[in-house]
């Protein structure tokens, strides 16, 4: 997720080829400052945030910041609904989609690595109207997600018959908004943990499943593909269900996590074969080991998930525990990542004026307590799970933040289209990208689909419609307000020469898209910088004996 919001104006309007030297943090102007980037810490008190994470957290962060509850508790969903045909299926086109959005999200963070992510570069190349209802857009998605994992904490309760879980989920909520209080190192080394467990947890999952499969179960038979074969399998629901898979997956998209990353490493698509990996695997074994009608898979009251059946069916009652409380402890890392990106999405945002200037006031340590305390206040929604069922509750917060992360891969592709068309229109060779994914040009920038196929398909449902497609009102909403805003204040012609300044406000065209045969392309571009040192060992490994154990490492996550 974009941790900063996009500015509410652009230094790109002309070209300008000169380099000049970064003004130091205590001189900055928001001319210095790149779109929709933020201004850096600095010794000026109480309006700046600290750097306090250090590499290594980050990169675990970006990579654990994909596996969450949308696959431990999302795939019974998908399993109960759709079917391990649909499921397998959707997982791996909507794998596809995230994956080639990455490709276009790398080649536009490792030519321009500023802080803002797909936020800034929607705004640079797209629209800073557009920018503007995208950061609130994501701020909304993130903190409706700690809702939902506060939410999806309380079904995971119930594999243990406890009794008024919402108490849990308030204790957790205080938790989480403590340590968010702290210091941004003590979210780094919770969330460094937490994700390490994931990924740990992950890899035992797919090596129990795979015994679980050929015959290491309770009636030590194989299995095989027998539960695709039961009545109602492999696909279930008809075209209705064929869409839930798709927007489970869409709940953990952490696509964009991935790119706050992607400018500081070498291969921006190596982390996402892994991930890619881990998810496949994960539902080709779910769907093989757990029948689709499995006794509460998905319900109104509750949900199981299928990675806990699967470690019961071990023949271990621990076994299954221990992995619900990996699932536990995956949706409190869920809650901390979605809580720290919305905190400073919202904090972003007041710094570039688009929000209550009040949530850009940080406290000594950096952190933005008032828009910290905005943030987590929304997820007070997961305590109505007491009266209509955190089943149905979770659902519908799914749904939301599936879309929302859906808008944000459109996003990512609109941004890539108008990249790559302003890089044509001003004639610069292709030899000059520092990354560049070769077989998606030219049509590499993705289409998306959004769901909502269920809520109409084979009843309309009201209520589960207005949770598929609420957001795209409001970022429609979002979107024509800033447009109006801009209208509303002064903007002056600009002068002939020194000695005629501007008399009357010049009128304005109402859109603001930006013209891609005037953006300055070599602002903020990456200066490469070779670690000889990493190169050397690099090579040495790979001649070494465990040369193969090296080059499957460094496909996967180097």
């Amino acid at each position: 997720m974009s941790l900063i919001s996009p500015s509410t104006t652009s230094s790109y309007g002309s070209i300008n080829h000169t380099h000049k030297s970064p003004p130091s943090q205590d001189n900055l102007t928001s001319d210095d400052i790149p779109t929709g980037a933020l201004p850096g810490p600095s010794t000026n008190g109480q309006t700046t945030l600290h750097r306090g994470l250090s590499s290594r957290q980050v990169q675990m962060i970006a990579i654990g910041g994909t596996i969450g509850t949308g696959l431990f508790l999302g795939t019974g969903r998908s399993l109960a609904q759709g079917g391990p045909a649909s499921m397998l299926i959707c997982y791996s086109i909507v794998g596809a989609i995230v994956y080639i959005t990455l490709l276009l999200l790398g080649e536009m963070a490792t030519q321009y690595p500023i802080p803002g992510s797909f936020n800034a570069y929607a705004t640079r190349f797209f629209s800073p109207a557009y920018g503007f209802a995208l950061s609130w857009n994501y701020w909304f998605n993130d903190a409706i997600s700690v809702a939902s994992d506060l939410t999806a904490a309380q079904l995971v309760l119930d594999f243990w018959n406890t009794p008024n879980s919402w108490i849990f989920s308030l204790s957790l909520w205080m938790f989480l908004v403590s340590v968010n209080a702290i210091h941004v190192n003590a979210y780094g080394e919770l969330e460094y943990w937490l994700s390490s467990l994931k990924v740990a947890t992950i890899v035992i999952f797919i090596l129990l499943g795979l015994l679980v499969n050929v015959g290491a179960n309770r009636e030590y038979r194989f299995i095989g593909f027998e539960n695709w074969t039961i009545p109602g399998a492999p696909f279930v629901g008809g075209f209705g269900g064929f869409a839930i898979p798709i927007l489970s997956l869409a709940t953990d998209g952490g696509t964009e996590s991935l790119g706050i990353t992607a400018g500081e490493t070498k291969n921006p698509t190596g982390a996402c074969h892994g991930i890619l990996l881990f998810y496949l695997l994960s539902i080709l074994l779910i769907g093989l080991n757990v029948p689709w009608d499995y006794p509460n898979l998905s319900n109104k009251s509750s949900t199981t998930s299928p990675f806990t059946i699967v470690f019961k069916k071990f023949g271990s009652t621990t076994a299954a525990s221990f992995m619900n409380t990996v699932i536990l402890s995956s949706a409190v890392s869920a809650g901390n990542h979605a809580l720290f990106a919305g905190t400073r999405v919202l904090y972003g945002l007041a710094k570039a004026s688009q929000a209550p200037s009040v949530f850009a006031r940080t406290t000594r340590g950096g952190v933005p307590l008032p828009a910290l305390f905005m943030t987590s206040s929304i997820s007070a929604l997961c305590f109505g799970s007491s009266f209509i069922g955190s089943g149905q509750l979770w659902a519908w917060l799914q749904n939301l933040v599936g879309v929302s992360n859906q808008i944000a891969w459109l996003s990512i592709g609109i941004a890539s289209w108008r990249f790559r068309a302003a890089w044509k229109a001003q004639g610069r060779p292709l030899s000059e990208m520092k990354f560049r994914a070769q077989w998606t040009w030219p049509w590499g920038p993705p289409f998306v689909v959004l769901q909502g196929w269920s809520s109409i398909i084979p009843h309309f449902s009201a209520v589960d419609f207005v949770s598929f497609y609420i957001e795209l009102f409001v970022m429609g909403f979002m979107y024509l307000l800033w447009l109006l805003v801009r209208q509303a204040l002064p903007h002056h012609a600009p002068a002939t020469s020194s000695s005629t300044p501007p008399t009357h406000p010049a009128r304005q065209p109402f859109f603001d898209f930006v013209d891609v045969a005037h953006i300055d392309l070599f602002d903020d571009e990456h200066e490469e910088q070779f670690d000889k040192h990493e190169d050397e060992v690099r090579v040495q490994r790979m001649r070494g004996r465990a040369s193969w154990a090296w080059a499957l490492y460094y496909y996967l996550v180097a």
